[in-house]
């Protein structure tokens, strides 16, 4: 359950915290008191939409956390498959909302705005007038029916939306490629002329670099020609070449070497300076008798160089992307080639992935039927005891025309709220009171059915009043009997039957409005039952009346727990 609240620079919210109990919280205040910000900013922490304007003005982030006790082996299990693990047997939800951007946060560990909501959904259920108008729309009537039948009906979903998609990307591809003749033969003649190129080019690792070494050397053999030579002559040839001098200097050491040891070793040093001279000589004489300036071979290599180099600019810049881009071509060659064997396994494939689409939205259809039939009463039961005294409520399941990514079902809710009126849609036979009563009922079935601990409430008691309102706040003192019930309300009646009433407040500190929130005793909840009753002017008479109704809703409370108990 959520047991603590915090909420920093959020609109007109300075800053609030607050310690919810268990069973049935009401918040309650003045209009304009801030009362759906704290809603609202539940809303936020939970990965809801945000704008900047949110944050309170002269403030540079807003903060909302959420502190989860987590009590049920269920909800552990159900949080462990998206990797949260309870500290202390609890979960710390937080979301820092900054002007361009927000940072979500569970147990300290920062998460997307998308896992955080899926985590939300284990914890929480909150229920606010855009929901009840959701009932409008039959797709929320297939996602209540399938939430209820959801132990049974997962499974078969999660391998009939594989099956699906499988579905849907065999059709797609079979629609894309209805190719006209003349356009298939033409792209097969294109991709026959790239096939060609690429294998006319048999481009090996290694060759492009070696080709530029061998044109770079071909392009200059001129100047190396030249340079090798006059090198030859310095070392080599004539009197004043480098060869002659070491000698002359050789011979003149060895003369003297005899008369000391030293001299003797530069005679030593000298002569392998003469061999490695000779070496020198004889390998550059060699290099320049084999070498010469082949301009035919040069442009061999410029030629080869830029079939290369148009490949490498067409397919790929380098060998392995070229042949992957070959192995591409060879696959769609083979399926243009072979166009219709192509499309009649394609035909094949889409046929057999049907049979097996048609088996198990049937299965889906028969486990939604079966749990239709329980849930319809359920409700029922629940809208009678909110007041539809002969209410008519039925499930409708019809086949579609086709398949979806929910089978092959189109879900409608039926009701009829006077005696003698057919069955109609929902949307077209209730009236917004009786939207939120409905919604009311739903989620009162749907909080003893599943694991959700905590349930949300704002603008349930959008027009109700008189008894009921008084339904409406004994089917919520019934629910907070077994969950935590947190609900904002305007309604004496709903505030009378709290476990624990909170009073929001707003002040002016400073020239700046502040909102504040308070959990009252006894005493102060009778005091705001009377606000509530007498508006402006409270009278000895409005406050008898007030600790009455509170004093009834209490015996109220009990009994109706007692009861289901």
């Amino acid at each position: 359950m959520l047991v603590n609240l915090h909420v920093k620079n959020l609109a007109i919210i300075e800053e609030v915290e607050v310690d919810f109990s268990e069973h049935m919280n009401v918040l309650t205040g003045e209009t304009g008191a801030g009362k759906s910000i704290i809603i609202g900013s539940i809303n936020l922490a939970l990965g809801g939409k945000f704008s900047a304007n949110m944050i309170r003005t002269g403030a540079d982030f807003a903060l909302v956390e959420l502190l989860f006790a987590i009590e049920s082996e269920e909800e552990r299990e159900a949080l462990a498959q998206f990797g949260v693990i309870p500290e202390e047997d609890t979960v710390l939800i937080s979301r820092k909302l900054m002007p361009k951007r927000s940072v979500c946060r569970v147990n300290g560990e920062t998460v997307t705005q998308a896992a955080l909501r899926q985590i939300a959904g284990v914890l929480i259920d909150i229920h606010g007038q855009n929901e009840q108008q959701s009932l409008l729309h039959a797709t929320k009537h297939m996602e209540i029916l399938d939430r209820y039948a959801k132990d049974q009906l997962d499974k078969e979903m999660q391998q009939y939306r594989q099956d699906f998609h499988a579905y849907q990307s065999i059709r797609a591809e079979l629609q894309e490629r209805e190719i006209p003749e003349e356009e298939r033969l033409r792209e097969i003649s294109f991709l026959e002329y790239e096939q060609e190129e690429i294998a006319s080019t048999a481009w090996k690792e290694g060759e492009e670099e070696a080709l530029e070494e061998e044109y770079t050397t071909l392009s200059h053999a001129t100047a190396i020609g030249e340079g090798l030579g006059e090198v030859y002559r310095m070392t080599s040839t004539g009197n004043l070449a480098a060869s002659e001098q070491i000698g002359e200097a050789l011979r003149t050491l060895l003369k003297i070497a005899e008369y000391d040891d030293r001299v003797q070793q530069f005679a030593d040093q000298l002569s392998d300076v003469d061999s490695l001279l000779t070496d020198f000589n004889r390998e550059v004489a060699g290099y320049m008798d084999d070498f010469s300036a082949d301009p035919e071979r040069q442009m061999e290599v410029e030629k080869r160089l830029d079939q290369i180099r148009t490949v490498q600019a067409k397919y790929g810049s380098t060998v392995e992307q070229v042949e992957a881009y070959a192995s591409q071509i060879n696959e769609k060659l083979e399926k243009y080639r072979e166009y219709e064997t192509y499309r009649q396994q394609l035909a094949q494939q889409l046929e057999e992935k049907e049979q097996c689409l048609e088996k198990l939205s049937t299965k889906i259809t028969e486990i939604r039927r079966g749990y239709a039939a329980e849930l319809e009463e359920k409700i029922k039961e629940a809208l009678v005891e909110l007041n539809f005294l002969q209410v008519e409520f039925h499930i409708e399941i019809r086949q579609a025309a086709q398949y979806n990514s929910n089978g092959k079902d189109e879900v409608e809710f039926m009701i009829s709220t006077n005696p003698g009126e057919p069955l109609r849609p929902l949307g077209q036979a209730a009236s917004g009171g009786e939207l939120s009563r409905i919604m009311l009922a739903v989620k009162a079935v749907l909080a003893e059915h599943d694991a959700i601990s905590t349930l949300i409430f704002d603008e349930i008691d959008v027009g109700i009043s008189g008894r009921t309102a008084q339904k409406v706040a004994e089917k919520m003192a019934l629910i907070g009997g077994n969950h935590q019930v947190i609900c904002i309300s305007h309604l004496a009646q709903i505030a009378a039957m709290a476990d624990t009433h909170y009073l929001i407040h707003k002040t002016n500190e400073e020239d700046r409005t502040v909102t504040g929130i308070v959990a009252l005793d006894r005493e102060q909840s009778i005091e705001e039952l009377a606000r509530i009753l007498g508006g402006a002017k409270i009278t000895e008479a409005i406050m008898e009346s007030a600790a009455e109704m509170k004093e009834l809703a209490e015996k109220q409370r009990q009994e109706v727990r007692k009861n289901k108990a």
